[in-house]
């Protein structure tokens, strides 16, 4: 069972996705509306795709503050321990291959650890590619800094929410041919 909070960013993306003018069951950036996001907004951002990497380019002020310095600009993974980076890259990628949300449980990795989840959702950008992301990180209490080093998170788990907006590829063999 997700946060009350990542299940309001499954279902409002959920929601933008099932719209008529919808490609590829990705929403595009612009049908976003930050003031649907209310006191959420301070812990949502925006990310895009770069050279196969994720790379902030909005943040809202509740991570500024966790992490002690400005996001944008940032890859998505320096909020995250070495060994977590690998994982939420995949999660990103599956967000954007299969056309939904995707989830990420996680912790904090300073004492006292605090449980969190991160959502991504994939959107299209100006070029009407799926290379945007929306995010949001769902603390299981307040979002607080502590310590003076900026703080790090653990990836333990990602895992797809819903269906996936796109039909599996699957590999045919035509005349001789293969095709996916």
């Amino acid at each position: 069972m997700f946060h009350p909070d990542t299940t309001f960013l499954i279902d409002h993306w959920t929601a933008l996705a099932r719209a008529a003018e919808v490609r590829g069951g990705i929403p595009a950036r612009s049908a976003l509306r930050p003031e649907a996001f209310g006191r959420r907004l301070p812990r949502v951002f925006m990310a895009e795709r770069r050279n196969g990497q994720t790379m902030l380019t909005l943040a809202g002020t509740a991570l500024e503050t966790v992490c002690k310095q400005s996001l944008a600009g940032r890859p998505l993974t320096a909020l995250w321990t070495p060994p977590s980076a690998e994982l939420v890259e995949q999660a990103v990628t599956q967000a954007i291959l299969e056309a939904r949300p995707v989830v990420v449980a996680a912790f904090t990795s300073g004492e006292p650890a605090m449980a969190l989840e991160m959502v991504v959702a994939p959107l299209r950008g100006t070029s009407n590619r799926p290379d945007r992301l929306l995010g949001l990180f769902a603390p299981a209490s307040a979002l607080t800094a502590a310590g003076e080093d900026p703080a790090r998170l653990v990836a333990r788990l990602a895992v797809g929410a819903g269906r996936p907006g796109r039909p599996a590829l699957s590999l045919v063999v035509e005349q001789g041919r293969r095709i996916a």
